[in-house]
């Protein structure tokens, strides 16, 4: 009895441990996601949707003074990212500062909202329209947060509403497809980097001219198409994926979306390894421009890798995305009513 009561003891100590342990942990890592905040100049904008609370961090850029409406870009992190990695991994908030626009990096639900982001444990997710992780199990209202969000920059801030933008990486890609359908009267283009429409039929009010940028290397987001597995060629046990389309005809989807020319006409570029096609003459004058990165993997272009590349791939210096987009949608506003 007496060796009972000690094993209890034991075990309530080694559980008030690991909670206080983890408390530490969670509030360690606030105090420093908060000084990261605080230096990248970043606020925190919070908003209730469908009953969750949800938040994006909101650069502006250096020369911001209210006064003159400014291009707002939207960028998605991918699937057990934050708004804060995704920040520290891509250099939008320097190429914000460069080129004056507002840059806003949204955050997505994950399975326990009570408990920090955790990778591999409790991931943010976007409800892409796949059906997958479990914003897509819940049906997370991730479009109406979109929506509302853009409601309230618009309203704080001094926004040009004919250059709102989007644009996003894996699973923040296959939420800017899907932005990008569903809110095509708020969004003037496109952007997204190696991830997938997963839309079986995509339907568009207003047609939203695309940039799709990804590596010809990368094993999450495969050009042939199938389930995504590792660099090294071994899958990822018990993460069951669902198998993608192949990147040709997630291009040629939008082609047909936009009634552009099916044959595709190269852009002449002095990058090695880059290949850039564009599809012209879409309705109000969109295009869709397809660039692959020879060798590259699943890493945001030009930015830093989260994971090794026995898992991503390699990262190649031959394009920075952030370069590649802003120039995009320098071109690409939306025509005037």
């Amino acid at each position: 009895m007496r060796a009972l009561r000690r094993a209890t003891a034991v075990i309530g100590i080694v559980s008030v441990v690991l909670i206080v342990s983890f408390a530490v942990t969670w509030v360690t890592r606030a105090r420093a996601d908060a000084a990261f905040i605080a230096a990248a100049n970043l606020q925190t904008m919070t908003l209730m949707v469908d009953g969750m609370e949800r938040r994006a961090l909101v650069h502006l850029p250096a020369d911001y003074d209210g006064k003159v409406a400014r291009p707002l870009v939207l960028m998605f992190h991918g699937n057990g990212g934050t708004a804060e990695s995704v920040v520290k991994e891509t250099g939008w908030v320097a190429k914000s500062d460069a080129s004056g626009f507002l840059v806003v990096f949204p955050e997505a639900t994950r399975p326990d909202m009570t408990q920090p982001p955790r990778f591999g444990r409790n991931n943010p997710a976007w409800n892409d329209g796949s059906g997958r992780f479990h914003a897509g199990d819940r049906n997370i209202a991730d479009v109406a947060f979109i929506a509302e969000l853009l409601d309230h920059l618009e309203a704080k801030f001094v926004v040009d509403k004919r250059r709102v933008f989007a644009t996003g990486f894996s699973n923040g890609a296959s939420m800017t497809f899907r932005v990008g359908l569903e809110l095509s009267d708020r969004i003037a283009a496109i952007a997204p980097v190696s991830g997938a429409l997963w839309i079986a039929e995509p339907k568009i009010a207003r047609p939203v001219s695309l940039l799709y940028i990804t590596g010809t290397a990368d094993p999450l987001n495969p050009m042939e198409g199938g389930a995504p597995k590792m660099a090294s060629g071994s899958g990822f046990k018990g993460v069951p994926e669902k198998a993608k389309p192949p990147v040709r005809e997630i291009v040629q989807a939008w082609v047909k979306l936009l009634g552009c020319d099916e044959e595709a006409k190269p852009i002449a570029t002095t990058i090695e390894g880059i290949t850039t096609v564009v599809h012209t003459a879409g309705r109000d004058g969109t295009e869709v421009i397809f660039t692959t990165i020879q060798g590259h993997g699943h890493i945001w272009p030009g930015g830093k890798s989260p994971l090794p590349a026995f898992i991503l791939g390699k990262a190649t210096s031959r394009l920075n995305a952030n370069d590649a987009v802003w120039d995009f949608f320098q071109a690409h506003p939306k025509p005037n009513p």
